[in-house]
C-alpha cells in the first residue's frame, strides 16, 4: 500500500468531530491535498512533536476524538512522548502511525522502524490497544472499529516507501494552521 493511499483511507473513515494533528512532512502535505479541513493542525516543522501536541489537545478537549497522523521517524525522534501517552492515558488519543521505514522528505534514509516493533513499545509504554497493519483492506477494517472503544490507542501502518509527484506543500503559514485549528478546538474566535 502506498502512504497516499493510507491518508485518504484514514481521511475517509475520521470521526467527525475529530481534532487532527499530522506530523512535518508528507504525511502533512497529502492529508492536506487528499482534503483540507479546519480541524487539522500540520506541523511545519518540528519533527517528532507531532505526539507531544496531541497529547496536550487530548487532555485539554477530552470530549473530542483526537487523532495523531504520524510518521516512523517522527515516532523514533520522540519515543519518550509514548510514555507520557500511556502514563495519562486519554481515551480519547487515537494515534495512528504511517511506517515507510524511512525519513521520505528528507532523501529517503532509512529508519529502524522494521527492526524495532513500535506498537510493541506503545503497548509497553500502556497505550490500552495496539496493533500493526499492512495492507488496505486490513487499514480499513481497523478504522472502523478503532473508535468505538476508548483509547488511547495506536494503530502502525505499513507502507511502502516512496512519494507521490505532484503533491504541494500545506499552502497556510503556520500562524493561520494555530489560528484556525485553535478556533475548532475551543469553539472561540481569535
Amino acid at each position: 500500500m502506498k502512504r497516499i493511499e493510507a491518508v485518504t483511507c484514514i481521511h475517509q473513515h475520521l470521526p467527525g468531530s475529530s481534532l487532527v494533528v499530522a506530523c512535518n512532512g508528507m504525511n502533512s502535505r497529502e492529508l492536506y491535498s487528499v482534503g483540507d479541513r479546519p480541524e487539522h493542525f500540520y506541523m511545519i516543522g518540528s519533527m517528532g512533536l507531532a505526539s507531544s501536541i496531541g497529547l496536550g489537545v487530548a487532555l485539554r478537549r477530552p470530549e473530542r476524538p483526537v487523532v495523531i497522523l504520524d510518521g516512523d521517524g517522527n515516532v523514533l525522534m520522540n519515543l519518550g512522548t509514548l510514555g507520557n501517552i500511556g502514563e495519562s492515558a486519554p481515551a480519547n488519543l487515537f494515534h495512528l502511525v504511517i511506517d515507510n521505514g524511512v525519513h521520505a522528505s528528507t532523501g529517503g534514509q532509512r529508519t529502524i522502524s522494521r527492526e524495532i516493533p513500535l506498537e510493541e513499545i506503545a503497548r509497553s509504554c500502556g497505550y490500552l490497544r495496539s496493533e500493526r497493519v499492512g495492507d488496505l483492506a486490513s487499514l480499513e477494517r481497523s478504522l472502523r472499529s478503532l473508535w468505538r472503544e476508548p483509547g488511547p490507542a495506536f494503530l502502525l501502518i505499513e507502507v511502502e516507501p516512496g512519494n507521490v509527484s505532484g503533491i504541494g506543500r500545506v499552502e497556510m503559514d503556520p500562524p493561520e494552521i494555530a489560528r484556525r485549528f485553535r478556533e475548532c478546538a475551543t469553539g472561540t474566535k481569535s
